[in-house]
């Protein structure tokens, strides 16, 4: 007989959630092992991983990087630890260490934030295609033969970045804040999303008049380069664990002063461009989607060809580029941004994304001020080769074939 043992910290927020899923406290009393009606028993948390054939360890990033060692201690021979995405591989790399050889490591990583995650899997009940994109990886087995699988991907922090600075310069330039706050959030979010989500980048660009062409191959040749020297940094941050050490460090310091299971972090949606937001949503009509405005396009879409470009050059595979860095974006985070603006979009992930978008969105839109639109008001010519490689790039044809392995209903 198999059970299915839930364990959460006193206090947890997901208490009623648990009882509402069919687990129950034994004896009346809340403690920190919740167990399965049907078939489970009480027993200490150490004690449950010890007999446990198979540990999902979803526990904050902070909380993983504290308790592992003694989660590994307790892990017995033969056993499997499933993860939800590669900090902690990151984490113990950055230190130098592994994973003990005892036990098989793998990670079942879905595409989206907790609550979506979990709506989409109830609705599979129902709906026949339903579900949520995610990625596999098995970083050791205890049987050998199988390949290990890193992921990365920095597009949250971006498209923040992005808009704060074409909303700037759309004002600036005479636009009322309406139309600036359509013609940057939500066209990203909106129709640029679902048209690379179902077509791809290039059906962006082809959907395009001729006019509107010169606008974003304007746009495109003047920010692919100032948005690839961010991404390389990016990459070489969380290549070396500095990403990791200050999401570690930020949970421990939380956890010393406060002893609270949460990391607070202040707001990100309280410039005026948020703010006019608010009011372009309220008044929205159903289903639309914003304009598929050129100039934002080329923003956009030349920030996401220099990341992938990137993690070609780093030696990842087109499926894991493009289910983290492309579809990821359009499918899971840019429509929550549509739907209830940007803190929703980044306060809904995991620590590590919340730190990384307040971390790299102001820079993405420092380097596009000061550099890309400033190339763009000095007439800087069209760099027709840039331009030539987007519209021959291979990643199209790779996007249209993850394309077609996607949920067939629409996650957004």
């Amino acid at each position: 007989m198999q059970s299915l043992i839930l364990w959460l910290r006193k206090g947890s927020l997901l208490i009623n959630e648990a009882r509402a899923a069919g687990f129950s406290e034994e004896n009346g009393t809340l403690g920190d092992i919740w167990v399965s009606e049907e078939n489970g028993t009480l027993g200490d948390i150490w004690e449950t991983i010890s007999g446990s054939d198979l540990v999902l360890l979803l526990i904050s990033d902070a909380a993983q990087a504290d308790n592992y060692e003694k989660i590994f201690s307790h892990m017995k021979p033969n056993s499997i630890l499933g993860l939800s995405h590669g900090f902690l591989l990151g984490h113990l790399q950055s230190m130098g260490l592994d994973f003990p050889k005892h036990f098989s490591v793998i990670a079942v990583c879905p595409k989206g934030m907790g609550p979506s995650v979990r709506r989409l899997y109830v609705q599979g009940k129902e709906i026949n295609g339903a579900g949520i994109n995610s990625s596999f990886a098995v970083h050791q087995d205890v049987d050998g033969g199988l390949l290990m699988l890193l992921w990365h991907g920095i597009l949250l922090g971006a498209v923040h970045g992005i808009v704060e600075s074409l909303f700037r310069r759309y004002t600036e330039h005479g636009m009322s804040e309406d139309l600036a706050y359509n013609n940057t959030v939500e066209s990203i979010t909106g129709t640029i999303s679902k048209i690379i989500s179902t077509k791809g980048m290039l059906a962006v660009y082809n959907a395009l008049s001729e006019d509107e062409k010169r606008e974003f191959e304007k746009a495109y040749s003047a920010s692919y380069y100032p948005c690839m020297d961010i991404m390389y940094e990016c990459y070489e941050d969380i290549a070396a664990g500095s990403e990791i050490r200050s999401v570690v460090l930020a949970g421990r310091c939380f956890y010393e002063k406060e002893g609270l299971p949460a990391f607070p972090m202040g707001k990100i949606d309280q410039t005026r461009m948020w703010k006019v937001g608010e009011h372009v949503r309220s008044t929205r009509p159903a289903g639309d989607l914003g304009p598929l405005y050129p100039f934002t396009a080329g923003v956009y879409v030349a920030l996401m060809i220099a990341q992938i470009e990137i993690l070609r050059k780093k030696g990842h595979s087109y499926s894991e580029i493009i289910n983290e860095s492309v579809i990821e974006s359009v499918d899971s985070l840019n429509p929550f941004m549509h739907a209830r603006g940007v803190s929703f979009m980044v306060d809904n992930c995991s620590t590590t994304a919340r730190l990384g978008s307040r971390k790299w969105a102001p820079r993405f839109d420092y380097i596009l001020t000061q550099q890309a639109l400033v190339a763009v008001d000095n007439g800087a010519p069209i760099n027709q080769d840039l331009i030539s490689n987007f519209l021959s790039d291979q990643v199209h044809g790779a996007i249209e074939v993850c394309a077609q392995l996607r949920p067939t209903v629409d996650i957004s």
